[in-house]
């Protein structure tokens, strides 16, 4: 899901909260305008002092109320009219759970105006907001701004009223930025020049291995991938379908976090990301301490990883190796003769198959270098990735260019998670563990996500630290 889609579907939760308290707040004053107290003289007694905050609490319960009834679920192709009945549904069902609450707990409350009004004043608040923010997206789209670049590949007459469809409607949000007639190799190499962010597949008469391969291609360059209703695929699956230009279309998702998940867990990242860099301080000042008397600067060491979706990024680690084995752009001048010893030291000493090394018995790493390895507290400075969104807490861990290139096919589906400080097989085993066994325990992760798994996770890796189990 793009970023701007994400932006829009939070924003929907504070400006819905805005337009309820709105509602209670203009429905008070209605109550004590001229004309409704000479048709009605007021005879309760609530002050304002005593009213705002429980239009405050009650709009709290109101959010609820949206959430159960699906307005918080992101769907970019949602018609209208589908949010306008969820609407009225859920200020309907918030309107009787206040008139219950009234009668049950025989409150004093002696103006069903407030209620009333406040009811109907809130579906019409919350209608409008919605209709401007869909209107900005429209006007957005309008410019180009947040389109959804996507590729069609298949049957050339479905594919060219797709297209047009989208070109008469930008409201939708899509550009189409290429139509292919097959899904070969050249294809698939000029796809990846364009960049898209969804693929589409239209040829009904497609068979299933060239449908699996096309789901195949979209995962390893995480694409969203769609599929005529047509088409015929058995893909084990998380799946949405709606139509576009009226040809139903299936939409495939490896991964179970939606919109509000990535939103939750990002706040998530930013809070306990920033709490925890704030407690380990002290923690920080004696690591970096004990690097400078042993062996000097830098105390950081920058290594460049491949994180979500291939974007490569710049990890922050505290140094634990002597600076002349030291690779990257800080140590231009001795990058060569310090790949060339790594080359030497993975031929001879690592003791993991596949793309990614891991040197037992390190003899470039000094001898506090050791001690914060085994700890993992050279990782720490990772916080920071986490704050600026390169990392998140939890996830598969994040490797290099060079590793990375070395992937087969089915291990890319890591990098459809952001990368994480710990994950599902830094808590089941670590370095002892495979580089196939990383991979299906972080596909596990990926498939079965929910916040409750983090939190898990999260508790269980500073016992794995402690215990020491797989680290060298």
């Amino acid at each position: 899901m793009k970023r701007f889609e994400l932006i829009f579907t939070f924003l929907q939760l504070p400006l819905d909260y805005l337009a309820i308290i709105l509602a209670g707040f203009a429905a008070y004053g209605l109550r004590f305008s001229n004309i409704v107290t000479s048709i009605r003289p007021v005879v309760f007694n609530l002050g304002w002092e005593k009213y705002w905050p429980l239009v405050l609490m009650v709009g709290v319960g109101w959010l609820i109320i949206f959430a159960l009834n699906g307005l918080y679920k992101i769907d970019p192709n949602r018609k209208f009219a589908a949010d306008i009945s969820r609407i009225f549904m859920a200020c309907s069902t918030g309107f009787a759970a206040i008139t219950i609450y009234v009668f049950f707990t025989l409150q004093k409350f002696d103006s069903r105006f407030l209620v009333l009004v406040g009811g109907v004043l809130a579906i019409v608040f919350v209608i409008f907001e919605r209709m401007a923010i869909r209107g900005t997206k429209a006007i957005l789209y309008h410019y180009g701004i947040g389109l959804r670049r996507l590729v069609i590949v298949g049957n050339e007459n479905i594919s060219q009223i797709i297209a047009d469809s989208f070109k008469q409607k930008k409201y939708l949000g899509y550009s189409v930025v290429g139509i292919f007639n097959h899904f070969d190799e050249e294809t698939k190499k000029q796809i990846k020049d364009l960049r898209p962010d969804e693929m589409l597949l239209t040829d009904p008469k497609a068979s299933e291995e060239e449908s699996l391969q096309a789901v195949d291609f979209a995962n390893e360059n995480h694409l969203t991938f769609k599929y005529s209703a047509d088409l015929f695929a058995t893909i084990s699956t998380n799946m949405t379908v709606y139509a576009i230009a009226g040809i139903p279309i299936i939409e495939l998702r490896r991964a179970r976090i939606g919109a509000w998940g990535r939103i939750s867990k990002r706040l998530l990242d930013i809070i306990l990301g920033l709490i925890l860099m704030i407690i380990l301080s002290p923690v920080y000042f004696i690591i970096a301490l004990g690097i400078l008397i042993e062996t000097g600067r830098p105390i950081i060491y920058k290594n460049e990883r491949v994180g979500q979706k291939g974007k490569k990024f710049t990890t922050l680690k505290f140094r634990s190796m002597y600076q002349k084995y030291c690779t990257g752009t800080q140590f231009d001048t001795q990058n060569k003769a310090a790949l060339t010893e790594e080359e030497k030291l993975i031929a001879n000493q690592s003791v993991k198959d596949g793309p990614v090394y891991k040197i037992k018995d390190d003899p470039r790493v000094t001898k506090f270098g050791r001690i914060i390895r085994a700890w993992s507290l050279d990782e720490l400075p990772q916080f920071w990735n986490i704050v600026k969104g390169e990392m998140s807490l939890v996830g598969p861990r994040p490797h290099q260019p060079r590793e990375v290139a070395k992937y087969e096919k089915w291990q890319k589906i890591v990098m459809v998670a952001k990368p994480g400080l710990t994950g599902m097989a830094q808590v089941s085993g670590r370095s002892n563990l495979s580089f196939d066994e990383e991979v299906k325990l972080d596909t596990f992760y990926i498939e079965n996500w929910s916040l409750l798994l983090d939190l898990i996770i999260l508790i269980k890796t500073p016992f794995i630290v402690i215990k020491r189990k797989g680290a060298w």
